[in-house]
């Protein structure tokens, strides 16, 4: 090869369908995946929009289930965020360990998997699956509750929204994590920034002003929840404020997607992610307390039903206007209703919101791709599309989100209650890993002490605290929808272990033995003919070049008429080659024809099997309606013959010798399909048209070189 033509090849970039190109961009080389990876500044929106955007739904759920105590119940608030906070804290300090131990990406998955055991990395695995799930459907929903409370008009088109905002993200990601972080980067900042800005003029207003903050629902008059008032004991609160807890902890989902995803940082990749980590886990803090003070101060009842009201006018006020969400009431109570920096907050939250999708649309596809590596999920998954992202874990993501948005319609209190109790497993079971990794360091000396021990102490804190709210967790959201979960990621357990085990199965089966030997004796060939064509007759050439041992023609006599003309046919144009007809009395070309040649292998187990079946190519989609596809089924049933090799011989219609395929635009799905490569220099189409290569006019005793002649082959 020439270096002209090699350069050629390494430049020439592969052609695309239009369509496919305004939606996707440009197809990629394997050497753009380090231009690819991420700086930190991009990194933040696309790993932790999920963890930032949370702030706007976690204080919100911990407000509404105080509220179905009473009034008196909001007093609890403070003490819960502040616990959340610290939670928060120690699960950012205990990741940033999981990056230092682990960088290959798999997070807790990995840490499970190299402490405790496949049984503990699967549980692991199964519970960020489903948490990625959730984030998906939870985000989009809340992102639509937003934009319902800037425009209540919309609330009747609810689902339609979130599906088509689903679609949008999936598109974005599907263009690259370089092109998507660019995209959600924008929204990400203006939400930090807007979010800031409230926070911070709250404070001045009441503080330095002196200013009284309301929110729109600061009127509303509570009673408890019939629920809380047919049981006000002791337990009854205890449990109440445990939900309060455990819903506020909805802000902790998607922190482990920075350890999830460490490839995708530039290097230094492990410092990069450390410090990604430790801004977002700041971050969040900050937000999550400035705005649960602000709800606080400023009133906000955010209410699970008109139930809770005991004014008539106020539940009629409540059923006639969609509520509004926590986060739009403490814009009302700061900036002012219909002021420019509300409709600011609530088109960045509800932009952020939708885009914290986004984090699970990383999370997922990498965490996914390490599964099938090693085995725990099919090896589709582990595939780089076009824009050389996971495209196939993206699309299962987004089947199945979209599947739980439309079940729930797109119902963010329905939703939240199979959401966290997955992410609490991960984060549990993922601290318990790190405490035996510290502990074989300390123990087989290959770790220093003293990082060591701290490890011990954050990691051991961490698993004490997120263990406690596994538990909490999964006793207040049991009967509330949660028990759903423990019946799905057992499922997917399952489906990861027998998946394994299938591919170890056909690894056994597929293996190099010792006493392998290889070579036949002998072959036996048959080519598959039903009338004298040219295209059969190119068949029979094709199958007398290859030189058999034996070579027989076989017809299918799925109509004894018809077999009677061909027999005679065949006799009177004097070929040379054995003619075998198999009845088929129920009118089936594959059945006869896989017993014949299973039968004939059991006679000769030691001799090779050759099947030759002509099949036409059509150049156009219209002309497949004519043609049976005869051979395409007769293919698929001999595949299962042990012994059998089957060869296509096609025959090029008029139409499609007219076509030049490698000039033709590539349309979706050539590759999969089988079609040929085109547009990158490396293919060169051949030249002249389809030859004649049959001379059809009977001779007497004619042999089969009389009849094809080789010197006129393709």
């Amino acid at each position: 090869m020439s270096n002209t033509k090699h350069k050629h090849d390494k430049e020439a970039p592969k052609k695309i369908h239009p369509l496919r190109t305004f939606f996707l961009g440009s197809a990629l080389r394997n050497e753009r995946l380090e231009g690819e990876l991420l700086p930190k500044s991009l990194a933040l929106p696309i790993f932790a929009s999920d963890p930032l955007s949370s702030v706007a739904y976690g204080p919100q759920e911990l407000m509404m289930i105080l509220t179905l105590g009473g009034l008196s119940f909001l007093t609890f608030a403070p003490g819960i965020a502040i616990a959340v906070a610290l939670l928060l804290t120690v699960i950012v300090l205990s990741y940033r360990k999981v990056i230092q131990a682990y960088p290959s990406g798999g997070g807790d998955y990995e840490v499970a998997k190299s402490n405790l055991g496949r049984g503990a990395s699967l549980t692991v695995a199964a519970a960020l699956l489903l948490d990625y799930i959730m984030t998906v459907a939870v985000s989009i929903a809340s992102g639509t509750d937003n934009l319902i409370s800037a425009f209540p008009e919309i609330a009747p088109y609810r689902v339609e929204i979130a599906i088509g905002f689903l679609a949008l993200i999936f598109a974005i990601n599907l263009r690259g994590i370089r092109e998507s972080g660019v995209s959600f980067a924008i929204p990400t900042y203006v939400f930090i920034t807007t979010v800031m800005i409230m926070i911070g003029t709250g404070l001045y207003k009441f503080f330095i002003l002196g200013q009284t903050l309301e929110a729109t629902s600061a009127h509303y008059d509570l009673i408890p929840t019939l629920e809380f008032t047919g049981n006000p004991t002791q337990v009854a609160v205890i449990l109440l404020l445990l939900r309060a807890f455990a819903s506020g902890c909805s802000a902790l989902t998607g922190i482990e997607a920075i350890a999830n995803g460490v490839p995708a940082f530039r290097a230094p990749k492990i410092k990069n992610a450390n410090i990604t980590m430790a801004l977002m886990g700041s971050i969040a803090i900050t937000m999550f307390l400035g705005t649960t003070w602000l709800a606080i101060t400023s009133g906000v009842k955010y209410l699970e039903s008109e139930h809770q009201l005991g004014n008539p006018a106020q539940i009629q006020e409540f059923l006639t206007n969609p509520q509004q969400s926590l986060m739009a009431q403490i814009g009302v109570a700061v900036f002012g209703d219909n002021s420019i920096m509300f409709y600011i907050l609530q088109a960045a939250t509800a932009a952020v919101l939708l885009l914290a999708a986004n984090t699970a649309f990383n999370g997922f596809p990498l965490l996914s791709s390490v599964l099938s590596k090693d085995g725990f999920a099919p090896k589709m998954l582990q595939t780089r599309g076009d824009r050389l992202v996971y495209s196939n874990g993206m699309l299962s993501l987004a089947t199945v989100a979209g599947a739980l948005i439309l079940v729930y319609q797109a119902s963010v209190s329905g939703l939240i209650q199979l959401y966290i109790i997955g992410v609490f497993t991960s984060f549990t079971v993922g601290q318990l890993g790190m405490i035996r990794h510290w502990r074989r360091g300390i123990r087989e000396k290959t770790i220093a002490r003293k990082e060591a021990l701290s490890g011990l102490i954050i990691n051991g804190l961490g698993a004490f605290m997120t263990s406690s709210v596994l538990v909490i967790v999964t006793i207040t959201k049991f009967t509330h929808g949660a028990w759903i979960v423990f019946i799905i990621m057992p499922l997917l357990w399952i489906l990861m272990y027998e998946t394994k085990k299938y591919y170890t199965e056909v690894e056994k089966e597929i293996q190099l033995l010792p006493d392998m030997k290889f070579g036949s004796k002998g072959d036996y060939a048959i080519v598959l003919m039903d009338k004298l064509t040219a295209p059969q007759l190119k068949a029979l050439d094709y199958a007398l070049s290859s030189k058999h041992d034996r070579l027989e023609v076989v017809h299918i006599a799925v109509d004894d008429d018809a077999a009677a003309r061909f027999e005679k046919e065949w006799t009177e144009y004097g070929i040379q080659v054995p003619l075998r007809v198999i009845p088929s009395p129920f009118r089936d070309f594959g059945a006869p024809l896989s017993e014949y040649l299973t039968e004939y292998r059991s006679m000769h187990p030691e001799q090779r099997m050759a099947v030759y079946l002509p099949k036409y190519v059509v150049g156009h989609w219209w002309e497949h309606i004519f043609h049976n596809h005869r051979a395409n089924r007769i293919r698929k049933q001999l595949m299962y013959v042990r012994g059998a090799m089957i060869t296509i011989v096609p025959w090029r219609l008029e139409s499609a010798d007219k076509i030049d395929l490698f000039s033709r635009t590539p349309m979706p799905g050539d590759a999969r399909r089988g079609e040929p490569l085109r547009g990158r220099g490396q293919m060169r189409r051949h030249s002249g048209g389809q030859n004649k290569i049959i001379r059809m006019k009977p001779k007497e005793n004619a042999t089969p070189d009389d009849i094809l002649d080789p010197n006129e082959n393709e």
